[in-house]
């Protein structure tokens, strides 16, 4: 029983966690990043992704015409960088405010807040 309890509850963490990865990920691509650089800014806050999840979200979100990238050569092999372009700036602050706003109504709904 316990068992299953876990694995319910590991199933539903990486479901929160799915929805935060995508504003997570615009947070750092206000100034420009290859994708090893994103994994580990992300990781020092705290906030792990695999590369098997950055890097199809990276290109989807380019896809979309969100994110800007380059190919560039400087130390090392040649690294794609990814940044917001205005599309991806003013998304970060639409999700932003809607984060915001869940947070304060999760905030009262985890509070018992009845109001």
């Amino acid at each position: 029983m316990a068992n299953a309890r876990e694995s319910t509850t590991a199933k539903l963490e990486l479901e929160l966690r799915r929805g935060a990865l995508v504003l997570a990920v615009l947070t750092q691509l206000r100034q420009a990043q290859y994708g090893y650089s994103l994994r580990q800014a992300l990781a020092q806050r705290g906030m792990t992704i695999e590369e098997g999840t950055l890097y199809p979200l990276l290109r989807r979100l380019e896809s979309q015409g969100l994110l800007a990238s380059e190919w560039r050569i400087e130390e090392g092999p040649p690294r794609r960088y990814y940044r917001l372009n205005d599309a991806g700036e003013a998304l970060l602050a639409e999700l932003t405010a809607s984060w915001n706003s869940l947070v304060g109504t999760m905030a009262g709904l985890l509070q018992g807040d009845g109001t």
